[in-house]
């Protein structure tokens, strides 16, 4: 029910549409567009907003496992930012994560196996989820913890990612409730 809502949701939203075939064209291994832009989408919707929420970044998430360097990174962002140069873009080959991850989050992470056992491991469970436009047109959509939380409008941390002092902290950093209140902070 949530997936086919979200799907007529993305494919009536011409910017986003645009965006899915951004990142089919660069042909990125695995490639997914997901988090905040998905989550904006649905909310702003859900409470009757005529205009999207201004993202931050449109998160990329791709699996390279032959180059796990940060130079991948770097051009995929490139590529993405030659076709469409007005798109905050920050693409992440998920393969590499764990080299990096300590260092910037200060405790490590496991390898990950693939984009969609990465998008399940990002910090709110109403933002794991990732989409991508196939060569059909069609929408492949993965939500490794469902669709509820977007849809029901309830935030919660994923608790395999992040403690609940950087959940409170992203909460408010990302002005959660100020943009959305209808939204439920599921605080366990």
């Amino acid at each position: 029910m949530y997936e086919k809502k979200l799907s007529a949701l993305v494919q009536s939203n011409k910017w986003l549409m645009d965006i899915l075939r951004t990142v089919r064209a660069i042909n990125l291994p695995n490639g997914y567009v997901g988090a905040g832009v998905v989550r904006n989408l649905v909310w702003d919707h859900l409470h009757g907003y005529a205009e999207v929420t201004e993202v931050r970044d449109v998160d990329v998430a791709f699996f390279d496992p032959e180059n796990l360097t940060a130079a991948r990174d770097q051009e995929a962002q490139r590529l993405l930012h030659a076709q469409r140069p007005d798109v905050p873009w920050e693409a992440t080959n998920q393969a590499a994560v764990h080299l990096w991850y300590e260092a910037a989050f200060g405790y490590s992470v496991p390898a990950l196996g693939s984009s969609e056992e990465a998008i399940g491991t990002w910090p709110e469970t109403a933002t794991c989820v990732g989409i991508r436009l196939l060569l059909s047109e069609q929408l492949q959509i993965v939500a490794p913890h469902g669709l509820e939380d977007l849809f029901e409008m309830r935030l919660r941390r994923n608790p395999a990612s992040v403690s609940m002092e950087q959940f409170q902290k992203r909460l408010l950093e990302k002005r959660i409730l100020e943009k959305w209140p209808l939204v439920q902070v599921i605080a366990e």
